[in-house]
């Protein structure tokens, strides 16, 4: 029986390795010709070794899950794009996945509440989303202080009478990241056969900034109508300045309200810290009474929304 059973598992294991062969190598083939006739037109670089035409995408754990995600389209790929974090989308969810089974094992473990372990599990499936969307948010900000700095070299680079496209790669040569990454894809884009409307609507979408759109629109608005570029571009950059300007002031206005949102929510925790050093045993009871630790919960969820309450009101667009 044990012998009829391996022979039943190394025939089985043959036949299914033969059809997944059978059903992967056209399509390797078929990739193999592709990337030898790119690899045959590609240009040589200054080493005698020649560039390639395909664009490197990072493999994550799980390939299929990144093809189902529909690759740049869904929105955890763009988010991972627009954060600039070498990473993939089937990471992030694994990532989710496992720090959300930790927390709730160590929930269940040393807090021992009803539906600890749940708050655990969302808290850690949360984690890794909001890395992103932090460092999206950073890299959103630093792109938007340098983006001015680019509408002045487009502007001398036109002025100078290069094209707008060769304006595109000087940007994409000259600054640092992440507007010369942007500018650098943007470039690309257009140079291998994507209309430059395309490829500005592209840069849009991957950097969700106002001021983008407005460089977007007044770029294709005088590819149709005409004008003066240069001059189009630094009004634009002028206009930008000026906002930053203005931001810089309110926040000047608003840092007593920040301030006192800081100062709010972490006093309790500072008050707790100094009671339980000078007086432990009446602190204990606020730990381990029912009442005590439901007044504990109460106080964090009252907290935390007096805490984004207060970053609403002193939250003003510019």
């Amino acid at each position: 029986m044990v012998i009829a059973f391996i022979a039943f598992l190394l025939v089985t294991a043959v036949v299914a390795g033969l059809g997944f062969g059978a059903l992967r190598l056209p399509g390797a083939l078929a990739d193999r010709r592709m990337e030898r006739r790119l690899r045959d037109i590609a240009p040589r670089e200054s080493g005698g070794s020649r560039t390639s035409f395909i664009r490197d995408r990072k493999a994550g754990p799980l390939p299929a899950l990144d093809r189902a995600l529909g690759g740049s389209g869904s929105s955890l790929s763009r988010l991972v794009e627009q954060s600039g974090v070498a990473t993939t989308p089937s990471t992030i969810i694994l990532a989710s996945v496992g720090l959300a089974a930790l927390l709730a094992f160590f929930a269940l473990i040393f807090v021992r509440q009803p539906f600890s372990w749940l708050v655990g599990g969302v808290v850690g499936s949360m984690l890794p989303t909001l890395f992103l969307k932090r460092r999206r948010s950073t890299r959103l900000k630093r792109f938007e202080e340098q983006f001015p700095e680019a509408l002045d070299l487009l502007s001398r680079a036109i002025r100078a009478g290069h094209a707008f496209q060769t304006a595109m790669g000087m940007c994409a040569d000259e600054l640092p990241a992440p507007v010369g990454i942007e500018f650098r894809k943007s470039f690309d884009q257009q140079n291998f056969g994507l209309p430059l409307k395309d490829a500005l609507n592209e840069l849009a979408e991957r950097v969700p900034i106002l001021d983008v759109k407005f460089f977007v629109t007044a770029v294709l608005i005088q590819r149709e109508t005409g004008g003066n570029l240069a001059e189009i571009l630094d009004n634009l950059a002028h206009v930008v300045r000026e906002r930053f300007k203005i931001l810089r002031q309110v926040r000047v206005h608003t840092a007593h309200g920040r301030f006192t949102g800081y100062v709010l929510l972490a006093l309790p925790a500072a008050l707790g810290v100094v009671l339980a050093w000078m007086n432990p045993d009446h602190m204990d009871l606020l730990f381990k009474e029912k009442m005590g630790q439901m007044m504990i919960m109460a106080a964090i969820v009252m907290q935390t929304v007096g805490y984004f309450w207060i970053r609403q009101v002193i939250k003003i667009e510019v």
